[in-house]
């Protein structure tokens, strides 16, 4: 555990109390205004942040706080502390980086972090945030995973399957309908309608990688991704959308994908949604989908309702909301209420809580693999072992390449070629509250710019609101000014612009064999799109009425009022570095570091998703894909997904005279 002396932990308060300190102002009815970041305690969680950190990036933070304090920080006035935060910035890029950090953990904590008696936070008031709408469901949890009574557990079967996403879930449920025996290894834990108290930070903690959200190690971007059975489709906002036909010819004639260009494929996109019970009848537009759409009509842009993988017979707009939480209702109908349970069902094994640490090889062919399983209530281990002849990797785009180079298998292009759809962001307010707070998070969005050149381009969404996100990613440049921004949040609305990436990142390993994820914005169309995106989000908020617009970047980058001249602004934020210190970009889609195509030097998987040099190994997630989709990824992975399965069932025979629900086991 990493420990802060005195010194660092009077800096670490001063800094919170100089992004969120006590200022005078009347009228505060709710507060907000005298209220300081060490109030609600952001001192002290972000302590326990740093306490989790690896040794370097620690030591880096202790730096800071050291360089702080000798420049007498905590005895400066309020406009001195602000002005050395900005001067620091100025440094160079690990300078920005870190007082980013303390900055944005410093709001994430104070805005997002609930009393523990109330399950409220005061300064939602001001928001027009209500919190949660009530307690989560009695819900029984219909998958058994087995857990190891002893200190190893040893499971056989036909195909092991690390990973329980939007791919892994479908591989499972399709094998064993096939008559596979199946075993699903995932390394978070099980949560259902039970366990969705419609907490921010609680939902982080619980379902989310890395406990939330996590920078890249550049800094550059903010990474959202989905952890747990079921992995981001418990948490993801449904928006489901058919692979494009540029992107399938492309799959098909550059990368060798045969079929994706044509029926084939056709069948099984129809497949997962009717799976899903895809329909556009749960797509309630909020304030911020309203605008979007009024915007986009004035403007003469097409404006699409969004089908989702909703129940009808449950669906209840007000839990929705939440639904990047888990969904209380249970109209969301994720792998983990499809086809996991239907894998289960049919006999499959399912272990939770299990970090698979390598796949198991033998006479140049998959044999299994071998994990860890820990229980973090009582912190007891265990080693498991699955021996399977087929073995599919499916543990999202930032774990399976980490998992294939522990393993030193897959060849060089392991890792490389990720794709991140990066997103920027403009807030547009408005003239009356937008009730952003209810209703699915993405219900609509403008399609205009899909392809604007050579097959690229940007999808312009809306995001779901939740007060640490929204109080930590406003730009900070003074508490004063950041104040009054908080104070129209009830009123704004978020565009996001969902760039398909041409150009890519990598994600390596550390010495420990933990993904570390790298990612810069320097393609040349990349930028050209980004700063179209830019373009088309303001004019969208402008064209909609906005009043003010204030795109979620550096303190440099001015917000636009009526009246001002709009194409002036854009022209200035298209001149904001596309980095860290510069526009703040987001990315919840990773794709792409274990992809599939012809040629062994540029792909990790032959075109159906087994590895070039390793037999009975499959890539069975998004970081199959050869490029970026352009789309938000779900359905596109489902389906690529349910073709690989039909990949692997044509290679394996069902294993026979064994019990459907009898695993052969070792549980000692």
């Amino acid at each position: 555990m990493n420990d802060l002396n005195e010194s660092q932990r009077d800096v670490l308060q001063a800094v919170c109390n100089t992004v969120v300190p006590s200022i005078p102002h009347d009228p505060d009815p709710t507060g907000l205004w005298s209220r300081t970041a060490t109030d609600m305690g952001a001192d002290q969680g972000i302590e326990q942040v740093f306490g989790m950190l690896p040794e370097e990036q620690f030591a880096g933070m202790m730096e800071l706080l050291d360089g702080l304090g000798q420049q007498g920080f905590t005895n400066l006035s309020q406009r001195s502390r602000e002005q050395i935060l900005r001067n620091v910035s100025m440094v160079g890029p690990e300078a920005a980086a870190g007082v980013s950090t303390l900055v944005g953990l410093t709001l994430f904590i104070t805005y997002g972090a609930p009393d523990p008696a109330t399950g409220q936070n005061p300064n939602w008031q001001v928001f027009g945030y209500p919190g949660p709408t009530g307690a989560p469901p009695s819900r029984p949890k219909t998958i058994e995973p087995i857990a190891p009574e002893g200190d190893e557990l040893t499971l056989e079967a036909d195909v092991c399957i690390v990973g329980s996403g939007a791919g892994g879930g479908v591989i499972a449920g399709e094998l064993a309908k096939a008559g596979l025996k199946v075993c699903v290894v995932e390394a978070a834990g099980y949560f259902n309608e039970s366990d969705f108290n419609q907490l921010e930070l609680s939902a982080y903690e619980n379902m989310y990688w890395r406990g939330g959200p996590q920078p890249t190690a550049d800094f550059n971007v903010t990474v959202y991704a989905g952890a747990g059975l079921g992995g981001g489709t418990v948490i993801n906002w449904t928006n489901c959308l058919r692979t494009r036909p540029w992107v399938r010819e492309q799959w098909a004639t550059e990368h060798g994908l045969e079929g994706v260009d044509g029926p084939d494929y056709d069948g099984h996109l129809d497949a997962i949604f009717e799976r899903l019970s895809v329909n556009d009848r749960c797509s309630d537009l909020n304030g911020p989908h309203q605008r979007m759409k009024e915007g986009a009509d004035a403007l003469g842009w097409s404006f699409q309702t969004i089908l989702r993988n909703a129940d009808e017979s449950c669906y209840d707009p007000a839990s929705a909301a939440y639904m990047g939480f888990g969904d209380q209702s249970g109209s969301k109908l994720s792998t983990q209420r499809t086809y996991l349970q239907e894998a289960f069902d049919a006999g499959a094994d399912i272990v939770v809580r299990c970090t698979v640490d390598r796949v198991l090889v033998e006479n140049g062919r998959a044999a299994g693999v071998e994990g860890t399983w820990l229980d973090p209530e009582t912190g007891r281990s265990a080693r498991v072992t699955v021996r399977a002849p087929q073995v599919v990797v499916a543990a999202g785009s930032l774990e399976s390449p980490a998992l294939l180079r522990r393993s030193r298998i897959g060849g060089p292009a392991v890792g490389n070629y990720l794709r991140i759809h990066p997103c920027t962001a403009l807030f547009g307010i408005y003239g009356e509250d937008q009730d952003a707070w209810w209703g699915p998070p993405q219900a609509g969005l403008v399609d205009e710019f899909a392809a604007v050149e050579d097959g690229y381009g940007f999808l312009v969404e809306t995001t779901q609101y939740a007060p640490a996100l929204v109080g930590s990613a406003l730009p900070f440049t003074t508490a004063q000014r950041h104040k009054e921004m908080l104070e129209q949040v009830r009123y704004g609305g978020t565009f996001i612009g969902l760039l398909r990436d041409h150009g890519h990142g990598h994600v390596d390993v550390d010495a420990n064999g933990q993904a570390v994820p790298y990612y810069d914005l320097t393609d040349e169309l990349d930028i050209r799109n980004t700063h179209r995106a830019i373009d088309a989000q303001a004019r969208l908020h402008a064209a909609a009425g906005a009043r003010e617009i204030q795109p979620l970047a550096s303190g440099t980058a001015q917000r636009w009022r009526d009246g001002d001249d709009l194409d002036e602004c854009i022209a200035r934020w298209q001149r904001v570095p596309l980095r860290a210190g510069g526009f703040r970009l987001f990315c919840a889609h990773q794709m792409g570091t274990c992809r599939m195509g012809k040629d062994s030097q540029t792909s990790v998987a032959d075109p159906w998703g087994q590895l070039h040099d390793t037999k009975g190994v499959w890539i069975g997630d998004g970081s199959a894909f050869p490029t970026a989709s352009g789309t938000n990824p779900m359905i596109s992975i489902m389906a690529l997904a349910r073709r690989t399965a039909g990949a692997i069932v044509a290679e394996h025979a069902p294993s026979s005279g064994q019990a459907a629900r009898e695993p052969v086991t070792s549980n000692r």
